[in-house]
């Protein structure tokens, strides 16, 4: 995976790009946004990370403006210190495809960078999705293990669809709280812990091999391979 970051602090920047490295992407740093839409324009790129604040009169905002503006469709993560919602709803109208507020742990970042490029190389879209005896049909609104019914209520529902999406992946509970609950808590919360139980125990507790997994102080991974 082929990454372009723009961001203004050396110390930000550093342990961005040395983790990017260590998961064995390859990563290009601009240190302002004259340069980091100069790079976004002449190279290819499988995403950027884009911090929100930059110096030398163009800001991040402006820099995924005027990348949309001419068509340029490289998924891009803004990366910003301002957490109000207006500000992360400003990020994602302008262009952005995710938003994470800082400080963040880098796995999420590396999740959310991985998710965004899964998703714009993504299949048309399938109408089953299917990870071991497990199938969620899209259409129909239903589950079935082993070819029997699991009952789901809606957000379950949602729930089962994001992590069967993403199998393989770790995926964060913040993840889960924006993609699920088209919400984002500031707070601690436990509805995404209540929720994993309900539906480990509706697909997991009477089968084999178990699907839902934990990982210890990241989130879950989901998938018969763990």
């Amino acid at each position: 995976m082929r990454c372009l970051l723009i961001e203004d602090d050396a110390q930000t920047a550093h342990y961005i790009c040395n983790s990017l490295r260590e998961s064995g992407h390859e990563v290009v740093h601009a240190a302002d946004g004259r340069d980091g839409l100069d790079h976004a324009l002449r190279e290819a790129w499988d995403v950027v990370i884009l911090d929100r604040m930059l110096p030398g009169g163009l800001d991040g905002l402006s820099v995924v403006e005027r990348m949309r503006a001419l068509h340029i469709v490289i998924p891009v993560l803004v990366i910003s210190a301002l957490t109000a919602i207006d500000e992360r709803v400003r990020g994602l109208r302008a262009g952005g495809d995710d938003y994470l507020t800082k400080p963040f742990a880098m796995s999420e970042l590396l999740a959310r960078v991985e998710a965004l490029v899964r998703r714009a190389t993504t299949q048309p879209e399938r109408t089953h999705l299917q990870v071991a005896d497990l199938v969620l049909d899209l259409r129909a609104q239903q589950a079935t293990r082993a070819g029997t019914v699991i009952p789901l209520q809606p957000r379950e529902l949602r729930l089962l669809e994001f992590l069967m999406r993403n199998q393989g992946q770790i995926v964060t509970r913040s993840m889960l709280l924006e993609a699920v609950w088209d919400a984002r808590f500031d707070a601690p919360t436990n509805v995404v812990n209540v929720h994993i139980s309900r539906l480990r125990g509706k697909i997991d507790r009477d089968f084999t091999p178990e699907l839902i997994h934990t990982v210890r102080g990241d989130g879950y991974r989901f998938g018969p391979d763990v």
